[in-house]
């Protein structure tokens, strides 16, 4: 007899907590590290329910940078040139244009290489 392997679904299984991939994660802790510092902050003034709503948002933040993709609407420029890429792609070619002062140009990998 024969071995067969069957297909299955991996898509998951490099996730942790369900929720949270490897660089999501990362962004996520880094965001909130840096939100601590103004958790402190306002810890010593005595207004550590704010601190704590701010780390909070620091997280969220840093959790849909490293998530997310920006979307492609069809209205706005911006959205339609970076349509479908990842937010913290987006962010650090950027930077990079931002420091460099020259100019950056992708190219995306298809049949037409359009």
């Amino acid at each position: 007899m024969g071995t067969y392997e069957l297909p299955r679904n991996v898509k998951g299984e490099g996730r942790i907590l369900f929720i949270f991939t490897s660089k999501s994660l990362i962004y996520t802790v880094v965001a909130a590290a840096i939100g601590l510092l103004f958790y402190f902050i306002f810890s010593m003034l005595n207004m550590g329910m704010v601190g704590i709503i701010i780390v909070a948002a620091f997280a969220l933040i840093g959790f849909c940078i490293g998530t997310l993709k920006v979307p492609e609407i069809s209205k706005f420029s911006f959205t339609k040139k970076t349509g479908g890429e990842n937010i913290d792609d987006v962010i650090k070619r950027a930077i990079k244009y931002k420091t460099s002062g020259r100019k950056i140009y992708v190219y995306k990998g298809g049949k037409n290489n359009d």
